[in-house]
Order: structure tokens, then C-alpha cells, then sequence
């Protein structure tokens, strides 16, 4: 048995932070790495210590494994945990790791590398009675012999990256017209996110919910199943909330699934905590998709399930203890929820946001656990996923959980950077989550922007009302002259102030005045009945209007103020006071949607398109964004080349008619 006493986390973020806090509880010190763009992210300054490892890419850093174990030798430690990503299902780290003497606390180099290429490890399962979807390598297959076995299979297909998970490297095709360009962008992004771009087809299953089973084994030979995981809600083939127990589920189907995915482990000796992930058909029928050897994103909805950590269980394997009793007499209590909270915009197609988190506060209640790795002030980069929190929610009963997490997403303030919290919301609340009817495509049939659910034009107003208050008050507070009386007041009717804001509504203008006989509020044509303030502060106004009482809080930074309320949540631009008269318009310049770097240029100066042709590919996140041309057109010129780092709206390709 070998006590750790120093471990380097190999990654960042979140899940740095989740395994420094169990480190903290075990007396262990910990080490934490950081490229340049996390130098002063959180889970820096939580370590004991932290080595830089330069760059800004993942590529030069934290993908970079001989400057990883220099830096855990540098520091003296004994141990290295890969949390999830990076080089967490990377064998050759993992060896490396251990040919330093370092022990690696996930499983053996070997049963990474069985289980990390998906098409070995379907062999293998396979021999061991566990059901698989019809599939091919593409290996030394041209174009024409790709699309003879792509139609073997049946369409449609799913192109995987043979090394990676986590929705990077997957295209779902229809059709063999779009075979090539899918095989080509699933390689690029998988060689960007994993250092491996072979890719093979499956079987496309479009109906399924996806299900899987946390798995925990000692090197004793002991491997246990921990329950279920329900993963259905996807965009992008990522998962958006997670949940247990499945509602898809029953004690029969909960025994089979545990029995396949414990013959999986079994069948490489697995050490450690794993997920052995399936597809479960409306039959009833379960397919073996791919076992990740590693902590899971997820892996808190089982923890707030069975009471375990898991985080301190892969410890202790590594260090060569037994699975306790506690794991192998697992049981369930309750329910458990979890939310992804990702800066991404869900109504422009789940573009990533960059930029700084101005405000960022969850609130803690009963049964709420957050694991965040962002805080007030937090730079969010393009150069990683946008992952910033998981908000879970644990209850007895489904029900409850669901409100529990909706009350804590409702609560939160998010400022600063476009997130899916509204979304979040809306897949919360809707009737066919609410009652279990999910799948993988759901988020597909029912579009971002109806979930969202945009405030109604009455919410709208007396944010933009409050907004306008809270301006007023902070200008007074600040007058050098008769700071004490509100901003407009009059003996007699006079003007009214004016102020305007812009969301994505469109314009809202506010008029107000303090007079004699009280206070007077216009939005747009709509005057307000009696209102009245009891609060008026730069960030709060209790404001009475219509004859309904509410509290707004209000964040001003620059020019856009942020407005939290019982009614949602609002960023409104303040509007020019004198606007400029508007540039003219070019010959329809394509621009970027987010920084990011170009990862494949397909337009060529003169070259006609129709709509819908692929022109540049962004890469930002470790996920690809394609830009098309929407309409067809002549390329007049293209602004920039392959490997060029480009900020959001930057031209790339003009078009012309």
C-alpha cells in the first residue's frame, strides 16, 4: 500500500477544484498546472502550490504529458489525478506517469487503451455477451468503398472519433452525399481535442435515450456497479442535464444494465472509477456506446445518490485499498438532477460566449450542491469548453428535485457572459421532461428559443422601467448640487427624463418624473397606474406599479444594465442618446461569430456558391462552427487563411450578387 501525500490534478477548471476539495479533506497537499489563460483562474489559487506550463491552446499545455509529470516531479508529488478530458483517457500519460514513478490514480495503461479506441473495445465487449450496434472502421477506405459500407449499415449513420468522447468528433449523416465532408470535420476536431483524428461509423439509433452505469473496481478483482445515469438531453451529442435514477428504468433493466457494464470492467481488469455507456431503445433493448476511463462529468448526481465520494474512492484504489464495504452495499436515496450551466448562447445555435463573468452567484439551499470553477470577475476563454458549473439538486422524490434545481437556476445571477440558464429552465419546466418523455433528440424537435422562453413585452418594460430608476438614482447619488432630491423632480409639470434601452426585443424607451403629487413613469406608449418607489439604490428599486409590488436588482457595467426580478432576467443596453447615422452596408461580408481559430478555409476568390455551401470552419472550444453562405452568390474575396486567430466579428468572406 502506498499513502499519497502530494497530488498534481492534470486539469483545470471545475474539476480541478472538485478533487483539491477532497485533497483538503484527506490531508493531502495538492498541485494544480495552468496555461497562461488560467493564470489567474480560480482553481489556481486554491492549490498549495501550482507549476505554470505556458501557452494558451490545450495543445501547449495541458495536453503537453512529459511537462505535466516534470512538473509533478518538480514538486515533489506523488500521485497524478487526470480529472475528465485532456489526458485522462490518454495511455501514454498514464504510462508515462507511471515509468516516473508517479502513481496514476484512474486504471491501467492497458485498460485505457482498450476501452479509449471505440472499435477495439466494442470487440471486446462483444466477447463477453454485451450487445453492440452494427459498425465499421474506415481505415485505408476511399470515398466510394466508405459510402458501400455506410450503406451496409444502414442510414443513418454516426461518424465517432475512435479515441475521444464527449460529443467532439461526431457527425450524425443522413445520406452518402454527405458522407465525405462529415468524415473530414469529425478528424479535424477529434485531432484538435484528443491528438488522434481515426474515426469509424454506427449504427444511428434515433429514438434512443442514452443511459449508463457508474462502475467503481479495486486491484483485488472486486468491481461494482453504482446504479444508473439518464443522459438524454444532448445538443451537439454533449449532455445537458443528467439524472438518477432513469425514469426509463426498472429493477429488471437496472440488474441487466449493472451485470453488462460490470462484464465490460471485468473484461479488462478495470481499476478505479469508470462509465459503461448504453443506448436503450423503446423496446427496451440496450446497446453497448463506449466506456470512459475516468471520472465522469456527472459523476456528482450519483455521489448526492449513494452518499459516496468518488473522488476520495479512486484515492484509496490507487493506493491499493479494497473497494469498502460501504461501495459494495451501495444503495440509492432519492432523486438527483443535474444542470451543465455553459456559456453558450442556445438561440444562436449554441454558440459559445466568451468574455468576463461580472457576477456570478448560484444560490445554496437544501439539497443544492454547486460545483463551479468560475467566480465574480472569472475570464471566460475561447480556448476551452464552456463548461461553468454543474448545479445538482437531491431530493426524495424526482419532483422535488426538479423544483429544488429550477428554484436555484431562477436564483442565480449571470452576468457578464451569454449563458444557457433560461434554457436550462425551460427543459426543466416542460411537460414531456417534467413526465420522462425524452430522448436524444429532444432538443432537436423542440427549438432553443421556445424553451428559452424571451420575457413577454409587460416583463420587459418594468425591467427597462427599473433600469431607468436605478440610472437616475446612481446619477444623484454622485450630483454635486441637491443630491438629495430625485433625478427630475419639479415643483410643477415639466418634461419628462428620457432614457432608452436595447435588448434583443428591440428598443424600449422610458420617460419618468418626480412631481408634486408623486411619481410619473411612461415605457414606450404604456403609463404605469400610481407607482410608487419604497427602494431606490443604484442596484435595488422596490417599485410598485399597476398595483403590483416587486424588488429589482440592478448591475450597471458600462453601458449595460443587468435586471434580476420574480419576472426573469434582463441585459439591456443602454441606447446612444445622439446615434450615429449607420455605416453603409458592404457586399454581404461574412463575419466570425466568436473568436476562435480557423480551422479550414473552403472558399476561393471567384467561386460561385449556393446557399448553404460551406465556407470557413471555426474552431473555438474544442468544437467546430461552420460558416455558410446564405445565399447563393460569387466569392469576391476571402480575409482570412488556415491557422489564424480571429475575434468575434471578424470578416472572413465577402460574398457578392
Amino acid at each position: 500500500m502506498t499513502a499519497i501525500r502530494k497530488l498534481l490534478v492534470a486539469n483545470r477548471g471545475e474539476i480541478a477544484r472538485r478533487v483539491f476539495r477532497t485533497c483538503r479533506e484527506m490531508g493531502i497537499s495538492s498541485v494544480a498546472v495552468f496555461s497562461e489563460a488560467d493564470r489567474d483562474a480560480l482553481f489556481v489559487h486554491e492549490a498549495d502550490e501550482a507549476v505554470t506550463l505556458g501557452g494558451l491552446t490545450p495543445a501547449e499545455s495541458y495536453l503537453r504529458g512529459s511537462v505535466l509529470v516534470e512538473a509533478a516531479l518538480r514538486t515533489k508529488a506523488d500521485a497524478v489525478h487526470p480529472g475528465y478530458g485532456f489526458l485522462a483517457e490518454d495511455a501514454a500519460f498514464a504510462r508515462l506517469c507511471q515509468d516516473a514513478g508517479l502513481l496514476f490514480v484512474g486504471p491501467t495503461p492497458e485498460a485505457i487503451a482498450t476501452m479509449g479506441n471505440k472499435v477495439t473495445a466494442k470487440v471486446l465487449v462483444r466477447e463477453v455477451g454485451v450487445p453492440v450496434l452494427p459498425g465499421a472502421v474506415l481505415a485505408g477506405l476511399g470515398a466510394s468503398e466508405r459510402k458501400t459500407v455506410a450503406t451496409g449499415i444502414g442510414w443513418p449513420v454516426l461518424v465517432k472519433a475512435a479515441a475521444g468522447g464527449g460529443g467532439r468528433g461526431m457527425r450524425i449523416v443522413r445520406g452518402p452525399e454527405d458522407l465525405g465532408d462529415a468524415v473530414a470535420s469529425a478528424r479535424r476536431e477529434a485531432k484538435a481535442a484528443f491528438g488522434d483524428d481515426a474515426v469509424f461509423l454506427e449504427r444511428y439509433l434515433e429514438d434512443a435515450r442514452h443511459v449508463e452505469v457508474q462502475v467503481m473496481g479495486d486491484a483485488h478483482g472486486h468491481i461494482v456497479s453504482l446504479f444508473e445515469r439518464e443522459c438524454s438531453i444532448q445538443r451537439r451529442h454533449q449532455k445537458v442535464l443528467e439524472e438518477s435514477p432513469s425514469v426509463a428504468v426498472d429493477e429488471g433493466l437496472r440488474a441487466a444494465l449493472g451485470s453488462a457494464a460490470v462484464a465490460a470492467a471485468r473484461a479488462v481488469g478495470y481499476v478505479g472509477a469508470g462509465t459503461v455507456e448504453f443506448l436503450l431503445t423503446r423496446e427496451r433493448e440496450f446497446f453497448f456506446l463506449e466506456m470512459n476511463t475516468r471520472l465522469q462529468v456527472e459523476h456528482p448526481v450519483t455521489e448526492c445518490l449513494t452518499g459516496l465520494d468518488l473522488v476520495r474512492l479512486q484515492i484509496h484504489v490507487a493506493e491499493g485499498d479494497a473497494l469498502p464495504y460501504e461501495v459494495v452495499a451501495a444503495t440509492r436515496r432519492g432523486h438527483a438532477i443535474e444542470a451543465r450551466l455553459c456559456a453558450e448562447d442556445p438561440e444562436r445555435g449554441f454558440l459559445p460566449a466568451t468574455g468576463t463573468l461580472e457576477r456570478f452567484h448560484i444560490p445554496a439551499g437544501p439539497g443544492i450542491r454547486i460545483d463551479a470553477g468560475v467566480a465574480d470577475g472569472s475570464a471566460v476563454s475561447p480556448h476551452y469548453d464552456s463548461l461553468l458549473a454543474k448545479v445538482i439538486a437531491h431530493a426524495p422524490t424526482r419532483a422535488q428535485a426538479i423544483s429544488r434545481l429550477v428554484g436555484a437556476l431562477s436564483g442565480a445571477r449571470l452576468h457578464g457572459v451569454a449563458t444557457n440558464r433560461d434554457l436550462l429552465l425551460g427543459l426543466l419546466r416542460h411537460p414531456d421532461f417534467v413526465e420522462g418523455r425524452t430522448d436524444t433528440h429532444f432538443l432537436e424537435r423542440v427549438p432553443a428559443l421556445e424553451l428559452s422562453n424571451p420575457l413577454p413585452l409587460e416583463a420587459r418594460r418594468l425591467h427597462a422601467a427599473a433600469a431607468a430608476l436605478a440610472l437616475a438614482a446612481e446619477r444623484r447619488r454622485t450630483a454635486p448640487i441637491l443630491g438629495s432630491l430625485p433625478s427630475g423632480w419639479r415643483n410643477n409639470p415639466s418634461q419628462l427624463q428620457e432614457a432608452a434601452f436595447e435588448d434583443p426585443g428591440g428598443r424600449i424607451d422610458v420617460a419618468y418624473a418626480w412631481r408634486a403629487d408623486g411619481l410619473v413613469v411612461r415605457v414606450g406608449p404604456h403609463d404605469f397606474v400610481r407607482p410608487r418607489v419604497s427602494v431606490l439604490r443604484p442596484d435595488i428599486v422596490d417599485l410598485e406599479a399597476d398595483g403590483v409590488r416587486r424588488r429589482y436588482e440592478v448591475h450597471r457595467v458600462g453601458d449595460v444594465h443587468y435586471v434580476d426580478s420574480a419576472l426573469g432576467h434582463s441585459a439591456l443596453r443602454e441606447a446612444e442618446r445622439f446615434p450615429r447615422a449607420p455605416a453603409p452596408k458592404g457586399e454581404g461580408a461574412l463575419r466570425s461569430p466568436l473568436p476562435g481559430r480557423v480551422a479550414r478555409v473552403r472558399a476561393t476568390v471567384g467561386e460561385e456558391v449556393t446557399a448553404g455551401s460551406l465556407l470557413v470552419v471555426i474552431e473555438a472550444m474544442k468544437m467546430e462552427h461552420q460558416v455558410r453562405a446564405p445565399r447563393s452568390a460569387r466569392v469576391a474575396s476571402v480575409h482570412v487563411e488556415e491557422g489564424q486567430q480571429v475575434e468575434a466579428g471578424a470578416a472572413l468572406v465577402a460574398l457578392e450578387d
